[in-house]
């Protein structure tokens, strides 16, 4: 059976939780949201002496996808996701780069995902859902045998993502984190794009916003 690791490598001024999944018997594994700051992405992935075969990627915000496409060339892997309706942000990318100081490449998935879909990383399957509200093409990856998501910047410890953007729409957040990440269970643990994990369990018992 695969054995599932995770480490977590802080990147752009936004400290970004870019993340490294791996089997650990043998070592094959993903680089999720490589928003920047590749050469301490590489050096993890060097020290932890795992084979990237894929960049996966939650959402189309600077911070999580700007380094995307360098990695990947990089690396020689395609990128999965995130869901097609973030296409524009990714195509925004330098300028949104020009605007944070995070330098970024513009470019198109090797692969859109949808709801329903699933990723594979070094044998270890994650389900796909799409959580809009924060962007239009956010998702969420969740590995059902290890009780375990990925949850990009959807829910937080004791917060959730940012709407006030002109495409954010904070009714459709919270009823995506409602109707899709609170019914995986309160055990699962959630790996957000920023700041500490936490569980299903403790957002539900203690997340402000879901009251």
């Amino acid at each position: 059976m695969p054995e599932l690791k995770i480490a977590v490598v802080p990147v752009t001024p936004f400290q970004q939780n870019c993340s490294i999944v791996w089997d650990e018997t043998t070592k094959r594994g993903a680089v999720i949201d490589p928003g920047g700051d590749l050469p301490r992405i590489l050096a993890a992935l060097e020290e932890l002496e795992v084979t990237a075969e894929k960049i996966v990627l939650t959402h189309g915000h600077v911070d999580h996808a700007a380094g995307a496409a360098e990695l990947a060339k990089t690396l020689n892997v395609p990128i999965e996701g995130p869901h097609e309706a973030d296409r524009f942000l990714l195509d925004d990318l330098p300028a949104a780069g020009q605007r944070t100081g995070i330098p970024g490449t513009a470019f198109t998935p090797d692969r859109w995902l949808v709801e329903g879909d699933s990723v594979d990383i070094g044998g270890i399957v994650f389900d796909v859902l799409h959580v809009p509200g924060h962007t239009p093409g956010h998702v969420v990856f969740v590995n059902r045998d290890n009780a375990f998501a990925i949850v990009g910047d959807t829910l937080f410890q004791r917060s959730v993502g940012r709407t006030d953007f002109p495409y954010g729409d904070s009714d459709l957040l919270i009823a995506g984190i409602k109707g899709k990440l609170l019914p995986l269970g309160d055990e699962v643990t959630i790996l957000p794009g920023h700041g500490s994990a936490s569980t299903i369990g403790a957002e539900r018992a203690a997340n402000p916003f879901l009251r």
